[in-house]
């Protein structure tokens, strides 16, 4: 299984022949190859984690995919496509599109501030190797996480946070996402952080940059 980084919150899974996108928003550059994707993972209806017109660079290739996504984005993009089919999830299910078992876990996403409202948010895990939560903090209970996607920045965390994540979850490997919003030297220090906690926790950090990919 391989996994290419793109930038901030995407992310697309590869495996035999088949494409998964993950989080395919406005922070990232206009998706193109999309051919031979079965699905796509939308954790939450923030547009850095998904626009419509990128949802439609996917669609327009693809006549027979999937989209996964809680409540919340099931209503944002109803009001931009009603006709489009959209599988509604929340934590405990687990779906098969073959050749990936999706398996979702947590409900909101993470408060920003008290004037904010708190959306509707779920992590996925790929099968049962890589571990995206969104914009969250959820960790898998009673799962072993191989590969985690760790957030790097945003207005509802602090690094310090993300460093504890690792430490609870112990994944065997793990990479940066969620970091458009830093400078080159921000990113420097965060990565730092993480690859020092992730050692700490017996695994490995890979400082991945948009288009570097992993083999899972």
């Amino acid at each position: 299984m391989k996994l290419t980084k793109l930038e901030h919150a995407a992310l697309i899974i590869e495996l035999a022949g088949k494409k998964l996108y993950i989080d395919p928003g406005s922070f990232t550059t206009a998706l193109s190859r999309t051919a031979g994707t079965v699905a796509v993972v939308i954790t939450h209806e923030h547009a850095d984690h998904w626009t419509p017109e990128q949802l439609g660079r996917i669609i327009e290739m693809n006549s027979d995919l999937r989209i996964f996504a809680p409540a919340g984005v099931t209503r944002a993009i109803a009001a931009f496509n009603a006709d489009l089919e959209i599988t509604t999830v929340q934590a405990g299910d687990v779906i098969g599109v073959d050749p990936f078992t999706l398996r979702f876990f947590g409900a909101t996403h993470a408060v920003i501030h008290e004037s904010i409202p708190v959306i509707d948010n779920v992590g996925v895990l790929v099968n049962d190797e890589l571990y995206y939560a969104g914009d969250a903090f959820t960790i898998p209970e009673g799962v072993e996480v191989g590969t985690l996607a760790v957030p790097a920045a945003a207005p509802w965390m602090k690094i310090s946070e993300a460093m504890d994540y690792i430490f609870a979850i112990k994944p065997k490997r793990s990479f940066p996402t969620h970091e458009m919003l830093l400078s080159r030297a921000g990113k420097d220090l965060s990565n730092a952080r993480f690859q020092n906690v992730t050692q700490l926790s017996g695994g490995e950090f890979f400082p991945l940059e948009p288009g570097d990919s992993l083999d899972l």
